[in-house]
């Protein structure tokens, strides 16, 4: 007798397992409020754009609330995407620009120990000079440290931090300029 042969095919993903969206895909369904892109979009960016605001920031609280006011924003003018750069591109500049404002809205002062430069630092692990370091640049006054952070960390051009500050180019050369004078004299006491 004959035998039917079944054509052999891949085992297909299951059901729950959703397909993963192109960019592209996943914008121009962000853009027809598909609460399930939406919430991709946010899983794939999130941790790198919060970076971003603990960075500009420098408070956790601070920061979460830039990053879901920014990504409010994101879904809100999400239309205005016009796919010259990535969309994650263009998120961050979004999200750093709602960063920079809650900073300005919130100026905190820290008022840190008049001992504190003066604490022995234990030279044991590179976490520790990490966060030294970390500590430095969060004690550095609120317009040195956005521009620090977006030049030296982000990797953002002068012209880009003036356009995003409403700053001039050259105000933004002498903030950084300042900021890593200060910077020094926070780390003398370091090494």
């Amino acid at each position: 007798m004959f035998k039917l042969l079944k054509k052999e095919t891949a085992p297909s993903a299951p059901p729950s397992t959703p397909v993963r969206m192109t960019e592209q895909e996943l914008v121009e369904a962000c853009r027809q409020q598909d609460r399930r892109a939406q919430k991709e979009l946010y899983d794939r960016y999130s941790r790198a754009m919060y970076t971003a605001c603990y960075r500009i920031c420098s408070d956790f609280d601070l920061a979460n609330d830039a990053l879901q006011e920014g990504f409010l924003k994101v879904f809100q003018k999400i239309h205005t995407y016009r796919g010259e750069s990535t969309i994650g591109a263009w998120m961050k500049v979004v999200i750093v620009r709602t960063a920079l404002n809650k900073l300005r809205r919130h100026k905190v002062t820290q008022e840190l120990p008049l001992d504190f430069a003066d604490e022995e630092a234990d030279w044991g692990t590179n976490s520790l000079d990490i966060e030294y370091l970390e500590k430095a640049i969060n004690r550095l006054p609120d317009g040195y440290r956005s521009v620090f952070v977006l030049i030296e960390v982000e990797g953002y051009k002068h012209q880009e931090v003036a356009d995003l500050l409403d700053i001039t180019v050259g105000t933004s050369k002498s903030q950084l300029f300042y900021a890593k004078k200060k910077l020094r004299g926070f780390l003398r006491h370091y090494v």
